[in-house]
C-alpha cells in the first residue's frame, strides 16, 4: 500500500508532505514522494533533489515510514501524478494547493484539477503553510 505525494519546496509542496507522512504513519503505508519541476526564483527551472526531499521528511519529527523520492523535471505535474498513482496503485494522492483571493476559489489549479478529477484513488489537497515557505537547500 503506496500514498504518493506531490512535492516542491515550497509552502504548498511541505503542507502536502507533511500531510502525507502523517497519514502515512498512522495507516502503516509507504510514502513516494513525487518530486516535480518547480521553477526556482535562483537557478530557474529546477527539481528539489532526494537529500533535499529527506531533510524536509526529516524535519517533521515523525517516526518516518518507507520514503521513495521518484523525479521528473519535464512532464506536466498533473500528469506525472496520475501515472505514479496508477503504476504504483496508490491508496492516496496529496497534493499542495496555493491560498487563493476569494474569486481565484472557485477553480482549482489547472493541475491539481486534473488530479483530483483523475485520479482512480481518494485526493487528499492541503492549503500551503506560509509559515514553511522558507527553502531549505542545504
Amino acid at each position: 500500500m503506496t500514498i504518493v505525494v506531490g512535492y516542491s519546496p515550497s509552502g504548498q509542496g511541505r503542507a502536502a508532505l507533511h500531510a502525507a507522512l502523517r497519514h502515512a504513519v498512522r495507516v502503516g503505508e509507504d510514502l513516494v514522494v513525487a518530486s516535480h519541476l518547480y521553477n526556482d526564483p535562483e537557478t530557474g527551472p529546477a527539481v528539489a533533489s532526494e537529500q533535499t526531499v529527506l531533510a524536509d521528511c526529516r524535519a517533521t519529527g515523525l517516526d518516518l515510514p518507507e520514503i521513495t523520492v521518484r523525479s521528473c523535471g519535464t512532464r506536466d505535474v498533473g500528469e506525472f501524478l496520475l501515472d505514479l498513482s496508477e503504476e504504483l496503485e496508490a491508496t492516496l494522492v496529496v497534493i499542495g494547493l496555493h491560498r487563493k483571493s476569494p474569486i481565484g476559489k472557485l477553480n482549482l489549479g489547472a493541475s491539481a484539477r486534473r488530479v483530483v478529477l483523475g485520479a482512480s484513488c481518494p485526493v487528499l489537497a492541503v492549503k500551503d503553510d506560509p509559515t514553511a515557505a522558507a527553502d531549505i537547500r542545504e
